[in-house]
């Protein structure tokens, strides 16, 4: 018992375990879980406190929607038509797996993930677009539904995230054009806006870049793309010609990719006899791009995100521990660096 002869509530196990109350029904419900350490305290707790939980509340933590929740922010432009590749390859593993995908594209993350999670009308989520610093992550926490995020956030104490390699990404292509014998080299990443929001693909890229340049002896030139569509052109442009020794053009900016063959007719430049051309595809356009990438992975990422949540909404015995997976990346030569 706690407090006198009061019976003891799920928020006094918490406190008693040193946990949060979702990480003591996690443990309870064996919906997600949890470290050996954290579950043995638990069940210390539980049982110095003689907790008993509701028969009601406990039928309601298991109850079944067959509905996976899939969060969708579009709040911004320049993510909205690389995330919704993962759309398709997400619905596809969960209809294989017998559940349906609810679609949640509000502007307020937060609000809306309380809302789908305390509705009880999902089973579990699927976050896409994660930031560094998500806002809907402590809403996330709080939730008694388990998640897969899809993107490195900062912290990632208790949380199941799956992503592309992005260090070992910036890697290959650097190493891919060292062995090509190429020494000075432009490098082109999203806009700064994409920086300044956090976009974790973008921090990590660039930096790796930037590292592995100067370990190969290389000299990079790193740029942003143009915050407007309109103004790709004009940026690829005015980079070209701020670096005309550079031989070699690395793109992280899918706009960039679709706009650099005008860009390069005008200039009369040929790829790869005069420039050679190698990025990190994150698939904004129609079709897959025209130069030698690392492709994100959707389909790979969107299947295991999906796998990795159903094991934790059936507390399935071979469920790998909650923490990070990172997808090893693979470069698509498509001859256009020489």
């Amino acid at each position: 018992m706690a407090n006198g002869e009061e019976m003891a509530t799920i928020a006094d196990v918490a406190r008693a375990a040193g946990v949060s109350r979702s990480t003591v029904s996690y443990a309870l419900s064996g919906k997600r879980a949890v470290s050996p350490d954290t579950l043995s305290r638990v069940r210390r707790a539980v049982r110095d406190l003689g907790y008993t939980p509701h028969a009601g509340a406990q039928a309601l933590a298991l109850a079944r929607t067959g509905v996976i929740g899939l969060m969708l922010p579009v709040d911004h432009a320049d993510a909205a038509p690389a995330v919704t590749r993962y759309v398709a390859p997400i619905s596809a593993a969960a209809r294989r797996l017998g559940y349906d995908l609810l679609l949640v594209t509000d502007i307020d993350g937060p609000s809306a993930l309380r809302r789908v999670t305390e509705s009880g009308r999902v089973d579990g989520l699927v976050l896409l677009d994660v930031t560094q610093d998500d806002p809907r992550l402590p809403a996330l926490r709080a939730a008694e539904r388990p998640a897969v995020l899809i993107g490195l956030p900062r912290d990632v104490e208790g949380l199941d995230v799956v992503d592309l390699d992005f260090r070992v990404a910036a890697e290959m292509v650097v190493d891919h054009l060292a062995a090509l014998g190429h020494r000075r080299v432009t490098l082109v990443t999203p806009a700064r806006e994409v920086f300044a929001r956090g976009a974790g693909h973008a921090w990590r890229f660039r930096s790796s870049c930037l590292a592995r340049a100067r370990t190969r002896g290389l000299r990079l030139y790193p740029h942003f793309a143009a915050a407007r569509q309109a103004d790709t052109g004009h940026v690829l442009d005015a980079v070209l010609r701020t670096h005309p020794d550079a031989t070699a053009l690395v793109l992280h900016d899918d706009r960039s990719v679709a706009a650099l063959p005008a860009v390069l007719h005008e200039r009369a430049m040929r790829v790869p006899g005069d420039l050679s051309v190698v990025g990190l595809h994150r698939g904004g356009g129609d079709g897959p791009p025209p130069y030698t990438a690392v492709d994100a992975s959707p389909l790979e990422l969107g299947g295991l995100a999906v796998r990795r949540l159903v094991s934790r909404m059936t507390a399935a015995p071979d469920a790998e521990p909650v923490g990070v997976t990172l997808l090893r990346p693979h470069l698509t030569d498509r001859a256009s660096t020489a």
